[in-house]
């Protein structure tokens, strides 16, 4: 089981090492995507390494050096908890649709029509690891309105990451005051992890 996966029923100090062990599993060498079993590992594995990442550095941040102290503080924590997994949810709708879409513009990938089996089995898998259901249920019925919608021949390149940065805006337990201010940072820093890993995903499919 990859560490960082986000797989905790409760946030605790442990959380704060498996984020520190993604951002070194984030540079690790990657291996080529060859077929759907592969494509699904990829849009799990960085749609956890995306949302984690970027919601505790976004905590550290406007915390201070100090925010670990505040895993003793069930409110706290339970906030967090309901943070990742909301982000995290997101995040994989936004990789899922970019990745077909990019293939089937580029790659002439005929198997678009997978989008829902890939998104709800990871999610589905996602119950061993404690996902609450009824996240994965309001999920899934906003994955279906947004896949009814979907241009695969344009959303690659249309702001294909936009819901998730804003649901890092969202659900980040910050107060509401200092969110407003941190706004613009807050996007820019979901949006540049992506832009990573979408560098990364054109240069994993490549022949």
């Amino acid at each position: 089981m990859l560490k960082y996966k986000l797989k905790l029923k409760d946030v605790k100090l442990e959380d704060f090492k498996i984020y520190l062990l993604a951002l070194f599993k984030g540079i690790l060498p990657k291996k080529k995507i060859k077929n759907n079993e592969e494509l699904k590992l990829f849009i799990q594995k960085k749609s956890a390494w995306v949302s984690q990442v970027t919601l505790y550095n976004y905590l550290k941040t406007r915390m201070g050096t100090k925010w670990v102290l505040h895993f003793d503080d069930e409110k706290f924590l339970e906030s967090i908890n309901k943070a990742k997994w909301n982000i995290y949810s997101i995040a994989l709708q936004d990789l899922t649709f970019f990745c077909l879409s990019y293939l089937s513009v580029f790659h002439n990938y005929q198997e678009t029509h997978n989008a829902k089996n890939i998104y709800e089995t990871i999610l589905d898998e996602e119950i061993k690891n404690n996902m609450p259901e009824e996240i994965i249920l309001i999920a899934k019925e906003k994955f279906l309105k947004r896949l009814e919608k979907i241009d695969w021949n344009a959303y690659y390149k249309s702001w294909p990451f936009n819901e998730s940065a804003l649901a890092l805006y969202e659900w980040a337990p910050i107060a509401e005051e200092l969110k407003v201010l941190d706004r613009k940072i807050v996007l820019n820093s979901m949006i540049l992890k992506w832009d990573n890993i979408k560098d990364e995903f054109i240069k994993l499919i490549k022949v």
